[in-house]
């Protein structure tokens, strides 16, 4: 197996929604060029603990973090950090699609304009490279400059990882990225996520509930589960294959059996 690099490290992650204690004592490694899966069941702090590595939690609430994430070994809470510049290379996919009221164009080039003015040209090409690689392109290819919001719920969940692949992340967090979509859809979803994970310029971390696809797309996985407080905890952290075949913790044996066995 070639070297493992950590693209993010997190070391002893506590944070605090104004004065509750959310999530406690956090570490791990999310390797480069890997995908990286966090289980565990609802209230668990798996979407707080993702937007911990972005600092996305700051837009939503008063935040007090504890510990440290690293972003190839730059602590991202130091007070000189430039936060656009971090959210654009950890960029994130929330579960409901939260496209803008413009053009399918507009949404998949509107990040990149941020960044500066670019020549029709080049923005072109842009666009199509990110709506090709959500694999996307066939199917709105004549609809780039009609509302995004006609889109199918499917479609509109590729089209917001587009629009965050446009800006060339180095990291892409996915937050139930199959959330309330059907089978059909979510299998395309699915399939994505297994080309994007051949690339080698992009590190993945995935929030799922659906174990199956877990084992199928992520390379290590992440337990997490809340203690006697009510607080989120990091259980377990392996190589996929052996969370699900043989995991240490007898905490983390039971929730995956208790997923596989009923089918979820």
């Amino acid at each position: 197996m070639n070297k493992l690099i950590p693209a993010i490290k997190v070391k002893n992650l506590s944070l605090y929604y104004n004065t509750q204690k959310i999530l406690e004592g956090v570490s791990m490694d999310i390797y480069q060029d890997k995908v990286t899966a966090i289980i565990g069941p609802s209230g668990c702090g798996k979407s707080t603990f993702i937007k911990c590595l972005n600092r996305m939690n700051e837009l939503e609430a008063q935040v007090q973090v504890e510990g440290r994430v690293e972003f190839y070994n730059q602590n991202i809470y130091e007070r000189r950090i430039n936060l656009n510049r971090l959210r654009r290379q950890v960029s994130i996919v929330l579960p409901k699609p939260n496209l803008f009221p413009m053009s399918v164009y507009d949404n998949v080039a509107y990040g990149v304009k941020i960044l500066g003015w670019r020549p029709k040209v080049e923005l072109d090409e842009i666009v199509e490279s990110a709506i090709k690689a959500a694999d996307l392109w066939e199917e709105v290819k004549n609809k780039l400059h009609k509302s995004a919001l006609e889109l199918s719920g499917g479609q509109q969940q590729r089209l917001c990882i587009a629009r965050a692949l446009a800006v060339k992340p180095k990291v892409l967090l996915m937050d139930e990225p199959c959330f309330g979509l059907d089978p059909i859809a979510s299998m395309k979803v699915e399939s994505l996520i297994q080309s994007l994970r051949l690339r080698s310029d992009l590190t993945m971390v995935i929030i799922s509930h659906n174990l199956q696809q877990v084992t199928r797309v992520s390379d290590f996985t992440a337990f997490f589960q809340t203690n006697e407080n009510r607080i989120g905890q990091m259980v377990e952290f392996g190589v996929t294959k052996k969370i699900f075949s043989n995991a240490l913790d007898a905490r983390t044996r039971e929730y995956v059996l208790a997923r596989l066995g009923c089918g979820k």
